[in-house]
C-alpha cells in the first residue's frame, strides 16, 4: 500500500558523489511545525524542504497541511548550515500534487537548489536528501537539538523509469527515505534536483520497498503559477575524473599535433634552405663565370686599343694615338674592376637568408599565438567539455591585454602560458577559480561550491588581499598569485563544476 511520509524527522548516510551531494544539502532545510493554540506553542513535527528562491521554500503540501485547520500553526525553516533559523508563512499549496511553497522574512537569504530539466535515464543513480525522524530517534536527539542546523541525511538508490503514480507526474527510486523526508530532493549524482520526496511503498511479507518523488515538471508547473523562476540545467552530468582525463588527453593531442606539425615545418624549411643553398651556389658560379668572361672579353677589346694606339704611333697620328691609348686603358681598369667584382663563395649564406625571409614571416603570420595583442573575445561554451551543475551557459565577452588584465580593471596571474584569477563574491556562495590560456584562446571556470566553514575560510583569505587593479608590476602580480594559492587551500580537491569556452576575436 501507499502511505504519505507525515511531516515529522534521516536515515543511514552512505558514500556518494560526496562534493555534489554535500554542495546540494546546503538547499536542503528542516521545515518545523508548530502550534500555538491556548497561548502555548507546541512542536507538531517536522518535514524536508528544498530552497528555489533565496527566500522561498518547496515542502510537501502533507507536510503544512495542519496549517488548513489550525490558524496558530507556525513555520520554522531550519537551514543545513550556519547559525540561524528563519520564521515561514505558507504562500501556496497544491494538495492534489502534494506541494506546497512557503515565503520566509524579510532579510533570509538562503542557497538556491539547481534544478535538472533534462531526460532521467532508467537505472541512474539517484539521492534522497532530507531529514528522517527515525535518525533523530535513534540519536536521541531533544526537541532543541532537532532544531539546531545540521546537515541532512543522503540516501543512495537508482530510477526506475516508465511507472508514475496516476494523480501526480512522479519518479519512482529505491534511495530509501522515512517519515521527515517528506519535501526533501531526489538528486542525481551531480547534485541537481529531480524531483520532491513524498510517499513510498509499504513492503508487505520481505518484499522490497520503493519511494516517489513529484517530478520537476510537476515543481515548475506549481511554482510558475507562483511567479518563481527556477534555476535549471539540462546538461549531462559526467564525473569531475572523466572530463580531466579527456582534457589531458586532448591537451597531449594537441602537443603532439603542433609538435608533428612543427616537425615537419622544421624539415620543409631545411629541404627548402638546402635548396636555397644549391641555387644560391650555382647562381654565384653562373655569376662568377660571367664576370671573368666579361673581363676576358674586355682584355681583348684592351689588346685591341692597344694595338691601334701602337698602329696610330707608327704612322705618326699623335691624337688618334692618344684616343686608342686611353680606351685600353679604360677597358683594362674596367676588366680589373670586373674581375674584382665578381661574388664570392661568401654571399651563399646571405642569399640563403634573404631567399628563407618571406616563409619565415609567412610562418609567423600563421602562428595562432596572439598572446601579444589587445583583443576583444566572444567565449563559447564547449558541453563535450564542461560539467554544468548550477551555472548558466550564456556566452562570455571580454577584452583581454597581454599583460593579464582583463577588461580593464582585474588584474590575473600568470604560470606556464595561463592566466589565472580567483573569485570569491561577498553574497553567493561558490569560488570561481577562471583561468584563461591566450594560445589556445581557451576560457575555463573551475567552480567550487564549499561548506558554510570552507566559504567562510575563503572569504577570509581573500580579505588578505588587495589585488583590485590592473598593474604590470610584478609585486602585483605576485599577489594575485599568492590570493589564488591562499584560496585554493581552503577548498575541497575537486571543483563541482567545470565550464571550458572556446574564444574568438570580435570587433
Amino acid at each position: 500500500m501507499l502511505i504519505a511520509l507525515a511531516s515529522i524527522f534521516p536515515f543511514s548516510q552512505t558514500l556518494s558523489e560526496a562534493g555534489d551531494i554535500n554542495a546540494a544539502a546546503r538547499s536542503v532545510v528542516r521545515v518545523a511545525v508548530f502550534s500555538s493554540s491556548e497561548g502555548q506553542r507546541s512542536f507538531l513535527g517536522h518535514g524536508s524542504g528544498i530552497v528555489v528562491a533565496p527566500d522561498k521554500i518547496v515542502t510537501n503540501a502533507h507536510v503544512v497541511s495542519d496549517a488548513q485547520f489550525d490558524e496558530s500553526v507556525t513555520f520554522v525553516i531550519i537551514p543545513s548550515e550556519g547559525s540561524k533559523t528563519y520564521e515561514a508563512t505558507l504562500q501556496a499549496t497544491s494538495p492534489a500534487k502534494d506541494l506546497a511553497l512557503l515565503q520566509l522574512g524579510a532579510g533570509a537569504r538562503l542557497i538556491p537548489a539547481s534544478i535538472y530539466n533534462g531526460v532521467v535515464a532508467d537505472g541512474s543513480d539517484v539521492f534522497a536528501i532530507g531529514y528522517p525522524a527515525n535518525v533523530d530517534i535513534a540519536l536521541e536527539q531533544s526537541e532543541e537539538d532537532t532544531l539546531r542546523p545540521q546537515m541532512p541525511v543522503k540516501t543512495r538508490g537508482s530510477i526506475s523509469s516508465g511507472r508514475s503514480a496516476k494523480s501526480v507526474d512522479s519518479l519512482l527510486h529505491t534511495a530509501p527515505i522515512a517519515p521527515g523526508n517528506s519535501g526533501g530532493p531526489l538528486v542525481d549524482a551531480c547534485g541537481r534536483v529531480l524531483g520532491i520526496n513524498s510517499f513510498g511503498s509499504l513492503a508487505d511479507g520481505g518484499g522490497a520497498e520503493f519511494y516517489f518523488a513529484v517530478s520537476v515538471r510537476e515543481l515548475s508547473a506549481f511554482l510558475g503559477k507562483q511567479g518563481v523562476g527556477l534555476k535549471s540545467v539540462s546538461n549531462e552530468c559526467r564525473s569531475v575524473a572523466e572530463l580531466t582525463r579527456a582534457e589531458a588527453e586532448r591537451e597531449a593531442a594537441e602537443r603532439e599535433k603542433i609538435e608533428a606539425e612543427s616537425r615537419i615545418a622544421r624539415e620543409l624549411r631545411i629541404g627548402k634552405e638546402g635548396q636555397f643553398r644549391r641555387d644560391a651556389e650555382h647562381q654565384i658560379i653562373t655569376e662568377r663565370e660571367n664576370h671573368i668572361a666579361f673581363a676576358a672579353l674586355i682584355l681583348v677589346l684592351c689588346a685591341t686599343a692597344a694595338g691601334a694606339a701602337w698602329q696610330f704611333g707608327e704612322r705618326g697620328k699623335r691624337n688618334q694615338m692618344r684616343i686608342a691609348l686611353a680606351s685600353s686603358v679604360t677597358l683594362l681598369l674596367s676588366a680589373v674592376i670586373i674581375f674584382l667584382i665578381r661574388p664570392s663563395f661568401d654571399e651563399v649564406e646571405a642569399r640563403v637568408r634573404m631567399a628563407m625571409t618571406p616563409d619565415i614571416a609567412s610562418s609567423s603570420k600563421a602562428s595562432p599565438i596572439a598572446s601579444a595583442q589587445n583583443s576583444r573575445l566572444r567565449c563559447v561554451i564547449q558541453p563535450d567539455r564542461s560539467r554544468v551543475t548550477v551555472s548558466d551557459t550564456a556566452d562570455i565577452l571580454f577584452e583581454w591585454k597581454p599583460d593579464g588584465c582583463i577588461n580593464g580593471r582585474t588584474q590575473y596571474a600568470e604560470a606556464a602560458g595561463s592566466w589565472s584569477r580567483s573569485f570569491v563574491p561577498v553574497n553567493d556562495s561558490h569560488v570561481s577559480l577562471v583561468t584563461y590560456t591566450p594560445d589556445r584562446k581557451t576560457y575555463r571556470i573551475e567552480r567550487y561550491l564549499p561548506s558554510y566553514e570552507a566559504m567562510t575560510k575563503a572569504r577570509e583569505a581573500r580579505q588578505r588581499y588587495e589585488a583590485r587593479r590592473c598593474s604590470a608590476d610584478p609585486e602585483v602580480r605576485d599577489k594575485v598569485d599568492n590570493m589564488n594559492k591562499a584560496i585554493r587551500e581552503v577548498l575541497p580537491q575537486t571543483p563541482n563544476e567545470l565550464l571550458t569556452f572556446t574564444c574568438s576575436n570580435v570587433e
